[in-house]
């Protein structure tokens, strides 16, 4: 009797699975690279940079992006020069609303990533050798943002994004636009 309601479970599990797994369309659809304002917490604006890829669907309006994104900002006055600095490493998943309009598709998402976070602080002074202070932190961040994706050719797409990167001591808004190249098409 177990063993029956063992297979039992086991055959509407596979059966549940198997639909989910038919509307996945998981492969490198698209890759790009992007430009951004990032006002960063306790800092002024700084440019950041990013490259980003498409890997397709993981359910019907739900699409898997990985970035690697990245921003420096360099300060100094009085003697004293401080930088700081985020590499991040992270995933997220856009949700593509459905609109009528087939040249714009409006998405919005969350994600995690891992921030390597670098600090460093030098002080000059006359007749004295330089201070310097340095600090790196690998950090955990969610990000929630969105934006639109529009075609600017055939293989070809412009997006314009808004993202907040919720990490410690450096939370992070960015305007980021962007062009993604389509795969295999």
């Amino acid at each position: 009797m177990k063993r029956a309601i063992l297979l039992l479970s086991l055959a509407v599990a596979v059966a549940s699975v198997r639909p989910a797994s038919a509307q996945s369309d998981i492969g490198f659809k698209a890759i790009g690279g992007s430009i951004a304002f990032v006002n960063v917490e306790n800092l002024d604006g700084t440019v950041g940079l990013g490259v980003f890829a498409d890997i397709g669907h993981v359910a019907p309006q739900i699409t898997l992006h990985p970035v690697i994104e990245y921003w420096s900002k360099s300060e100094e006055a009085f003697g004293a020069k401080a930088s700081a600095r985020d590499i991040s490493l992270g995933c997220r998943g856009e949700y593509e609303f459905v609109v009528n309009n087939p040249k714009v598709h409006p998405f919005a998402g969350a994600g995690l990533g891992l921030h390597f976070v670098n600090t460093k602080a030098t002080i000059s002074m006359p007749g004295f050798p330089d201070q310097t202070a340095e600090a790196s932190d690998t950090k955990l961040g969610l990000d929630l943002g969105g934006g639109i994706s529009t075609p600017i050719g055939p293989k070809n797409d412009f997006r314009a994004e808004m993202w907040y990167g919720i990490v410690s001591d450096v939370g992070q808004f960015a305007l980021r636009v962007g062009i993604s190249h389509r795969l295999g098409m």
